[in-house]
């Protein structure tokens, strides 16, 4: 199989905590796929992004992207950073900065260190920036302050800033948890279809089932920092749903190629 990332027996534990937010995962995920991570708070969705970011360190097992391992204690390449973009739940942008300014910042990591220092962005940079605003359907924002938009307009701005970054990868923590379910299906729209259209793989977090069923081709259950569930779109149950959200102490098996 052709992968996008690979994820072998892979252990975390937070510092201070006395129970593991990964619990020995393992998990593959195709070139061009689009995956859901569905699980209550706590589960270990957003852990499970920051290990495949190269963000997480010292967790336990062997953990690839794009065929190269990732080291535990340690920031992937420099080179090969870019090719994994990040849409953070919070947005991350630089509120007082304009639209396109932030947009070019997706740009930095495909920057030598001496361009990027300087922020001396180059008539590619430009055009780069422009097309994933123009995708995000917020060009005519481009030299408005980030201070002054709306919050749906904010979420476009940080995944035009992801799509300028020309990621082969694309994570997103929650990206639409704090939208009306209008404005949230509009931003996995237009996430999953700017994906596509770059042959660019997707992993999202979510807690909201119906979205998940809408915009992924593949959901993964996640509970207590273990996978409960790995299934196509198309055979989550709404029993499998109501289990992985039960409030117990302990996940009990769901029944869907559930994973040990």
């Amino acid at each position: 199989m052709n992968l996008a990332a690979q994820i072998d027996d892979a252990s975390f534990t937070h510092s201070g905590a006395t129970t593991p937010a990964l619990d020995h995962v393992s998990l593959d995920i195709a070139r061009g796929e689009i995956i859901a991570l569905l699980g209550p708070s706590g589960a270990g969705k957003t852990t499970l992004l920051s290990l495949l970011d190269g963000r997480l360190r010292g967790w336990l097992g062997r953990v690839s992207v794009f065929g190269t391992p990732l080291d535990p204690d340690k920031a992937p390449p420099r080179d090969l950073r870019p090719d994994t973009g990040f849409v953070f739940q919070e947005f991350a942008l630089v509120e007082r900065s304009t639209v396109l300014r932030n947009v070019l910042n997706g740009r930095l990591g495909r920057m030598s260190a001496l361009r990027a220092v300087l922020g001396s962005h180059t008539a590619n940079d430009l055009r780069v920036a422009q097309d994933a605003l123009a995708d995000c359907g917020i060009d005519d924002l481009a030299h408005r302050r980030v201070d002054s938009l709306s919050g749906g307009q904010r979420q476009r701005v940080a995944i035009a800033r992801c799509l300028a970054q020309e990621p082969r990868l694309i994570l997103a923590d929650e990206p639409v948890s704090n939208l009306d379910p209008t404005r949230a299906a509009e931003i996995l729209t237009l996430l999953t279809e700017a994906a596509r259209a770059r042959g660019a793989t997707v992993a999202f977090s979510s807690h909201q089932p119906e979205l998940a069923r809408r915009f992924a081709q593949r959901i993964i259950g996640m509970r207590g920092g273990r996978i409960a569930f790995d299934v196509p779109t198309q055979e989550l149950t709404d029993t499998a749903t109501a289990e992985l959200y039960r409030d117990a102490a302990q996940m009990a098996p769901i029944g869907l190629r559930a994973v040990p």
